[in-house]
């Protein structure tokens, strides 16, 4: 049976090179729209830079430097399908590209948009991508006449897709409200099940960082999972949970998110926000860091940063400098707060369990005290809901002596005696 390739689409890349920004920063920039091209699925024919104090009003690059485009591209007879900007672009920008060239129109939102859509498998991932597109659609609809009607297919149509497009903004703001509805529905049912977590005393961690630091690599070891991972931008979309056990027997729920990116645009981080619930109500975060990237040092600042802004700042974080096996120069030391890893390295799972583990008693409130030798189902329980540094059996007393830590005010170790305490006085 003979099976008919698709054709993979050919872009060119605009950029803009502002007088404000030094050339690591647009290097970095460009670099990273050139990756996000290749994760949509794209050939990258060329791309196109110029240093302007501002981007041109009309068509993102100059007029100059608009025809020496026109007629490289003819002389050297490069053919593509689409022209990616790395901005964000303005309708009048889109509108007049679009008469330039006969080809789709794509900012860097837009691809970011187009990669989501690819992404996301789960109900809330669908709906979260369709609420960004509809919301960054709805001031970009008029105007765009010839530039709609090249939308076929391919990048830039996923998710809502041609028929959307050209839905009126009543419809489309309709559907805006009908998908927050929905959103808010799974949103109510998440709280329910962190409400039951709370309750049963289990720990949440979260993994956190820049796209393609290797945070579902360490979700899949640390437990033994098999979710998609890939060496491409926003490989995970869909939020995922799942219990990690550490110190022989005590469990946190450890939960994968989505990967955070410069200049991401506003609306799409609020899009999203249901994505890193997760991470908002986590008793501690697990910042993944590549520590091989040139721009690490950014890649951890553009995650903090985003952290504030989504009010979670606060809350304790331990970082994992991450594919240390790809790094010649010498690493900086590992502190109380710091470790240098790598997820080939099936050592490396151990120590960051312990190091995690470490972390955590620091949050809790330590106990001693005395189980007596046949209360069994009191010291499972301890290893399970509590952190058990240290069990010692006195054989004088026929005891064990109980060593570990609890979360602050929960009352777990209390509740777990009384309990046990109750049951033998009434045999």
């Amino acid at each position: 049976m003979n099976e008919t390739k698709k054709e993979q689409e050919r872009v060119v890349i605009f950029a803009v090179q502002l007088k404000s920004m030094d050339d690591f920063q647009f290097q970095e920039s460009l670099a990273e729209t050139v990756s996000l091209s290749e994760t949509a699925g794209l050939e990258v024919a060329g791309t196109y830079v110029q240093n302007r104090e501002r981007s041109d009003a009309k068509t993102y690059l100059g007029k100059g430097r608009i025809e020496e485009v026109m007629e490289q591209v003819e002389r050297e007879d490069i053919t593509f399908d689409v022209v990616i900007v790395n901005d964000e672009l303005t309708t009048s920008q889109s509108r007049h590209l679009s008469d330039l060239f006969d080809a789709k129109i794509i900012d860097r939102t837009q691809l970011i948009l187009d990669i989501f859509a690819q992404r996301a498998k789960s109900r809330e991932g669908q709906l979260q991508v369709e609420l960004a597109q509809n919301e960054y659609l709805l001031p970009r609809l008029s105007g765009h006449g010839v530039s709609l009607s090249r939308l076929g297919g391919g990048i830039g149509t996923r998710g809502p897709g041609e028929t959307k497009l050209e839905t009126n903004r009543r419809h489309i703001r309709s559907r805006i409200h009908d998908i927050k509805g929905q959103l808010e529905e799974i949103k109510a049912h998440r709280q329910r099940y962190r409400e039951q977590r709370k309750k049963s005393q289990v720990y949440q961690v979260a993994l956190v960082g820049y796209t393609n630091a290797g945070k579902s690599s360490w979700f899949n070891q640390l437990t033994q999972s098999e979710t998609y991972e890939e060496n491409l931008l926003f490989a995970t979309l869909d939020p995922k949970s799942k219990v990690m056990q550490i110190n022989e027997g005590f469990k946190v729920i450890l939960s994968d998110t989505v990967g955070f990116i410069q200049q991401l645009p506003t609306h799409l981080i609020e899009a999203f926000s249901s994505t890193l619930e997760e991470a908002k109500y986590a008793d501690i975060l697990i910042h993944v860091v590549d520590r091989s990237h040139p721009n690490y040092e950014g890649h951890i600042k553009t995650v903090n940063n985003l952290l504030s802004s989504l009010d979670m700042a606060a809350i304790p974080t331990v970082t994992l400098l991450n594919k240390s096996d790809l790094v010649t120069e010498e690493m900086q030391e590992e502190t109380h707060d710091t470790l240098v890893v790598s997820s080939r390295n099936q050592e490396d799972i151990g120590r960051v369990k312990q190091f995690v583990s470490r972390f955590i008693q620091r949050q809790m409130t330590p106990y001693h005290f005395n189980v007596d030798s046949d209360q069994g189902r009191a010291i499972s329980q301890l290893k399970e809901e509590t952190m058990v540094t240290a069990i010692d059996y006195d054989e004088a007393r026929d005891v064990y002596r109980m060593t570990g830590f609890e979360r602050p005010g929960s009352g777990t170790v209390s509740r777990i005696m009384k309990t046990e305490k109750s049951e033998t006085t009434d045999e």
